[in-house]
């Protein structure tokens, strides 16, 4: 199993590192997506990333629940930090729209949405998406970047948001909320196929039933996989398996210009410059 976003740099992990990943690896999971939320997510996250380089893999961005009179501080914080990576990203996320609470920054949130997105578009990473109570702007905004694929994180939305999802060539992450009681989420999966099916927790949070109200952990996703293989009529072992491999197939693509990025600099061929994008082209050059 990969958990493709849990947020493990939250303090209430920050005791005992060592043994709660050895518990997660003994629990089936074979590596964890921790993405950022803003500025401060840059040390926090890096630091595990940097700790365990063959386990945690690292996402960036500016949630939109972190928008505040500073995003753009923030915002050249985190692009400084992708366009001239100290370590790989794997995605720019979370990123999104939420009106659930607050919709002070609106428009901010659209104008800092648009600008990951393009910076996605620009280093070639995918996307995680964030979004509540915004589902046709979120949409809306995505589609001026049919260029650009990634994961609609802890999705709970309808049968008909599903469909639009997945034909614009995004993955549903798919967490702890299907195991709640009353969800309606496992009859807005039917027509969804295997392949557009991502694992993910959302730790410390949406922690599964019967784990509901703890502190969330990775290896609890097997919950939502026994859930998925009842309301798909396969195995367990089905979903782990064509989960695992929709999650290497999506991000393994980043891996693969990461370690070429490192060699190309050992090598001195992109010179005293940095910068990802331009790591991205020779890249393709190479490949193609």
């Amino acid at each position: 199993m990969i958990d493709t976003h849990c947020h493990i740099d939250d303090p209430q992990y920050a005791e005992n590192m060592d043994t709660f990943l050895a518990e997660q690896k003994a629990g089936g999971v074979e590596c964890m997506l921790v993405p950022g939320v803003d500025a401060s997510s840059i040390e926090s996250v890096g630091k595990l990333a940097d700790t365990y380089p063959d386990y945690l893999f690292p996402a960036l961005g500016l949630h939109p629940e972190n928008i505040r009179d500073d995003w753009e501080e923030q915002l050249e914080q985190i692009r400084t930090e992708l366009f001239c990576p100290r370590r790989r990203y794997i995605a720019i996320g979370e990123i999104g729209l939420d009106y659930h609470w607050d919709t002070t920054y609106k428009t901010q949130q659209h104008t800092v949405l648009r600008t990951q997105m393009q910076w996605a578009r620009e280093l070639h990473l995918p996307v995680m998406i964030h979004s509540r109570d915004a589902t046709e702007d979120t949409l809306s905004i995505l589609r001026e970047f049919p260029d650009v694929q990634g994961v609609f994180h802890c999705f709970s939305g309808s049968r008909e948001v599903a469909k639009q999802v997945v034909d614009m060539g995004y993955y549903l992450g798919i967490g702890g909320v299907l195991t709640f009681k009353n969800c309606k989420l496992a009859d807005h999966l039917s027509g969804v196929p295997f392949d557009r099916l991502l694992l993910e927790t959302d730790a410390p949070y949406m922690a599964p039933v019967p784990h509901r109200g703890e502190r969330n952990e990775s290896r609890w996703i097997s919950y939502v996989t026994e859930r998925l293989a009842y309301i798909y009529k396969v195995s367990p072992a089905d979903i782990d398996r064509l989960t695992t491999t929709n999650a290497n197939t999506f991000f393994m693509r980043v891996i693969v210009y990461f370690i070429y990025y490192v060699f190309l600099s050992l090598t001195n061929k992109l010179g005293k410059q940095c910068e990802y994008s331009k790591c991205q082209n020779l890249i393709r050059q190479h490949f193609r």
